[in-house]
C-alpha cells in the first residue's frame, strides 16, 4: 500500500505544556486527541508542510525546529508516516481555525489522553529514555572484588553521562555476587533518578522495587503480567511481530527489538536490518529500542525508523576517568 505522509508538531508553552488538537466529527479517529498537523502535499518539504498546516489550524506563523520522532503505523487499509518537528517558536496565539478543541497538557499528563496510534509513540518520545544501557559483566581479571569496583565505577561514569535507564543483566555469576552488584547498581540508579530492570529475575526485581526485563522465552511462557513494585516498569526482548503483539497484550511498557546490525557477541548472524525494524514498529506502539551493534550515533537513525532510541553494551557503557 502507498504510505502516507504526514507531519505533525509539538508546541511547548513556557510552563512546558505541550498543545493537543482534538479531531473533529466525520474524520477517522474523530473525538481522539493528536499533535497538531497535516498531510504533506506532492513536491511539499516537511518543514514547509508543517508551517503550512499549523499556520491553516491554528493560525500561527511557526518556524520549524529539530526533528523528534518519524513513526510509521499501519492500520486497516492504509499506511502512514509520521514524521514529528519540534517548534522552535511562533507567531501569533494558537487557536481552533477548524472548530477542533485545544489542550495545553502537562508533559506528565500526555499519556492520559486518548490518542491516534500514530501518535502515542510520540509521547514516549517526548519523557523516556533514548538510551537503555546493557550491563556487561565484570572484567574477569582474577580478583573479584577488584572487578566489582571498577564495574561500579563504569556504571557511575554511565549515569554521569546521562544515562537514565539500565538493563541489570550479569549472566553466569554467582548468585551472592549478583545480588551486591544489584543491590549497589539500585540505590545508585536510585540516587541519580535513573531507572533500573532486572533481566530475567521478577524475585530480585520485587525485593529491589526495580523493574523486570523479561527474555524472549519468558515472555512467551507469561499468560499475564507479572506482579512488581508499584510503578515499576515492564520490558521484553523481542525479535518478530508475535513477541511484540504478545508483549502489547501484557501490557509491556516498552521492547527491545533486533538485532539490527550484526554485533561481536553473534559473529556470522546477520541483523534484521532498519527497514525490518520499521515494518516491525508499524504494528505496535510500545516504545521500541533498537538493539545489535548500536552507538550513539544511532539514536537518531533509530528515531527515523519509528525507535524509541538504542539498546546497547560496548557502546553506551562508560569507563572512569583515570
Amino acid at each position: 500500500m502507498k504510505v502516507t505522509e504526514v507531519v505533525a508538531g509539538v508546541l511547548s508553552d513556557a510552563r512546558g505544556r505541550v498543545l493537543l488538537t482534538r479531531r473533529t466529527v466525520n474524520r477517522d479517529f474523530a473525538g481522539l486527541w493528536e499533535f497538531p498537523g497535516g498531510k504533506r502535499e506532492p513536491g511539499e518539504g516537511a518543514d514547509e508542510a508543517l508551517a503550512r498546516e499549523l499556520h491553516e489550524e491554528l493560525g500561527i506563523t511557526a518556524t520549524v525546529g529539530a526533528p523528534l520522532i518519524t513513526v510509521p503505523q499501519a492500520y486497516p487499509g492504509k499506511r502512514l508516516r509520521l514524521d514529528v518537528r519540534r517548534i522552535a517558536r511562533w507567531q501569533g496565539v494558537p487557536r481552533g481555525r477548524e472548530g477542533q478543541a485545544l489542550a495545553w497538557v502537562p508533559l506528565h499528563k500526555l499519556h492520559t489522553y486518548a490518542m491516534p496510534p500514530a501518535d502515542i509513540p510520540v509521547v514516549a518520545a517526548l519523557h523516556q529514555p533514548d538510551r537503555y544501557l546493557v550491563t556487561p559483566l565484570p572484567a574477569d581479571d582474577g580478583d573479584p572484588a577488584r572487578a566489582d569496583a571498577a564495574w561500579l565505577a563504569s556504571l557511575d561514569a554511565s549515569l554521569d553521562a546521562g544515562i537514565a535507564r539500565v538493563q541489570l543483566r550479569l549472566p553466569g555469576l554467582e548468585p551472592a555476587r549478583v545480588r551486591t552488584l544489584a543491590g549497589a547498581a539500585f540505590d545508585r540508579c536510585r540516587r541519580t533518578g535513573a531507572e533500573m530492570l532486572v533481566n530475567g529475575d521478577a524475585e530480585m526485581a520485587r525485593e529491589l522495587g526495580a523493574g523486570l526485563h523479561l527474555r524472549a522465552a519468558q515472555l512467551a511462557a507469561l499468560g499475564e503480567r507479572p506482579v512488581l513494585a508499584e510503578g515499576a516498569a515492564l520490558a521484553a526482548s523481542c525479535h518478530d511481530a508475535d513477541e511484540l503483539q504478545h508483549a502489547a497484550r501484557l501490557a509491556c511498557d516498552f521492547c527491545v527489538v533486533g538485532p539490527v546490525m550484526a554485533t561481536a557477541t553473534h559473529p556470522g548472524q546477520a541483523g534484521i536490518g532498519w527497514t525490518r525494524f520499521s515494518e516491525l514498529r508499524e504494528g505496535v506502539v510500545l516504545p521500541m529500542y533498537a538493539i545489535g551493534g548500536m552507538g550513539e550515533e544511532d539514536v537518531a537513525v533509530a528515531r527515523r525508523h519509528g525507535g524509541q532510541g538504542i539498546a546497547a553494551i560496548r557502546g553506551l557503557w562508560a569507563h572512569p576517568p583515570r
